[in-house]
């Protein structure tokens, strides 16, 4: 099949640091090139890839301190992607909305895999508009406030089984590793740390948006005898940081539409202690891989049951149910029916 995947702009593929979507499309157009396929990939020109890479940006839009129009790179994106359009099968498509009026008047099928959270009042028109859209979402959670809208599959993320080792000593450190912000709650890790006696460590990047947050708000914390600040981290340093937590803690305040890191840390062998909102319940089994939680009390209980979980199991958990091949062969089946609804005299026959 021939299939192009269009990429967000804002990290190179994978990223060279924090990046979830991007680090997803890499997963899934180096899995389907294993498989056979011929993949074209719409990125910045500082990405790494086995497919036909065409470049969009010079280098990935967020550590280019020289840009000042994010939105004009990713016009011109899309006007690279129509003018190959006829060379593809179909158009698998990761930038949220911004080509809805392009694939709507063109020939090529296409599907959209929408990474965000879509708990917006603004979507909603937007959304009704372009109904016929086919959406792809990463949760079924993620669905809710758009249930409506045109749902081919829902498809979890996969990591390849090989990006990390386990790690089946118990550790002696909790870890919080994403983004400074506040529906992150980085506070509330820090709260669980001090509350449970256990010391933390945070590996996050501060978005200029969020510095604000950071500097009133967390830099504070971050004074607490129980916590050390690591910064933003690669990937080549996530193995070991993961691996050599005791947990993973995502005390997240926000409808998390996936939530990559969870199986991240299974994959490293590492329970995850979580939050009860958005996707958790599909991701974590409660009580085998990690505990899910509402209250910080609750939270500190779990962490004194962590020595219990089995950290093979978790590992075993995130082979059974996220791996990139799952990923990817369940898009495949995706691409099958959004072709097949595209063209359904050829289907017939």
């Amino acid at each position: 099949m021939r299939i192009a995947q269009v990429a967000p702009l804002h990290e190179s593929v994978p990223p060279k640091l924090y990046g979830g979507t991007e680090r997803v499309v890499s997963y899934l157009t180096e899995e389907l090139v294993k498989m056979g396929h011929e993949v074209t990939l719409f990125a910045s020109a500082d990405s790494e890839t086995k497919a036909r890479l065409v470049p969009c940006a010079p280098q990935a839009l967020r550590l280019n301190s020289s840009c000042q129009d994010r939105l004009a790179h990713h016009i011109l994106q899309l006007e690279k992607v129509f003018q190959m359009a006829e060379e593809f099968d179909i158009i698998h498509f990761h930038v949220d909305y911004i080509h809805f009026p392009l694939v709507r008047r063109g020939q090529t099928p296409a599907v959209t895999t929408l990474h965000g959270r879509l708990d917006i009042p603004d979507l909603v028109p937007l959304y009704r508009e372009f109904r016929e859209q086919p959406l792809v979402s990463i949760s079924n959670a993620q669905r809710l406030p758009l249930l409506w809208a045109n749902w081919k599959a829902t498809v979890y993320h996969g990591l390849p089984k090989d990006l990390y080792s386990p790690y089946l000593e118990n550790g002696q450190y909790l870890a919080f590793l994403g983004r400074i912000s506040p529906e992150k709650r980085p506070d509330r890790a820090i709260r669980i740390a001090e509350m449970a006696g256990v010391p933390l460590k945070i590996a996050a990047k501060i978005d200029e948006a969020d510095r604000p947050y950071y500097e009133e708000v967390i830099k504070p914390l971050l004074k607490s005898p129980w916590v050390e600040f690591v910064g933003e981290i690669g990937e080549k340093e996530k193995n070991e940081f993961l691996g050599r937590a005791m947990a993973l803690v995502l005390p997240i305040d926000w409808p998390e539409p996936f939530g990559l890191v969870m199986i991240e840390s299974l994959a490293c062998g590492t329970p995850v202690i979580a939050w009860r909102c958005g996707s958790v319940p599909e991701i974590i089994e409660d009580g085998r891989v990690g505990f899910i939680v509402e209250t910080l009390e609750e939270a500190v209980e779990a962490v004194e049951k962590i020595p219990y979980i089995d950290r093979v199991d978790c590992r075993k958990y995130f082979e059974s149910r996220f791996s990139a091949r799952r990923m990817a062969q369940e898009y495949l089946d995706v691409y099958e029916i959004v072709i097949g609804e595209s063209y359904p005299l050829l289907k017939a026959v």
